[in-house]
């Protein structure tokens, strides 16, 4: 599984015109689901998003998590992740999951920040998305 996190002031998503996810001050969190990848990679991962400490304090040093300053999380699922790009120009898709496994991953993630976070809002998995974002630093991690 990969994690991209964004730190944004505000994100959205959109599918066919219509705005279906949007947050403020939080993550943009871009999830590539692999196919070795289980209800325990997503355990792990979860408790390593809500844990990390990338936002300012008082100080102005990065140590407050997404728990510390009320953020919220706006989750879409990106396979792209998962590009292979070694072999010419053409990326290839073949190290990401299947999109049944990815699809079944990706709700249980969502389902899980949830328990933790008040507000998670999300893409539609498998749907032509847009993604606006204000990248706030900009401050952009990868988790694996």
């Amino acid at each position: 599984m990969k994690v991209l996190i964004q730190r944004v002031t505000s994100a959205s998503v959109t599918v066919d015109s219509e705005v279906i996810g949007a947050i403020e001050k939080g993550y943009l969190v871009f999830l590539g689901v692999g196919p070795d990848d289980t209800t325990d990679t997503v355990h792990r991962l979860v408790k390593k998003l809500l844990s990390l400490r990338i936002f300012a304090d008082e100080n102005g040093k990065t140590n407050l998590s997404i728990r510390n300053v009320n953020g919220s999380l706006l989750i879409v699922s990106q396979f792209t992740l998962y590009a292979d790009c070694s072999h010419g120009n053409r990326p290839s898709f073949i190290g990401s999951a299947p999109a049944a496994l990815a699809e079944e991953l990706y709700e249980y993630f969502v389902e899980c920040c949830r328990k933790e976070i008040p507000c998670v809002e999300h893409g539609s998995f498998g749907a032509d998305m847009k993604v606006s974002l204000v990248n706030d630093g900009p401050f952009t991690v990868m988790l694996e």
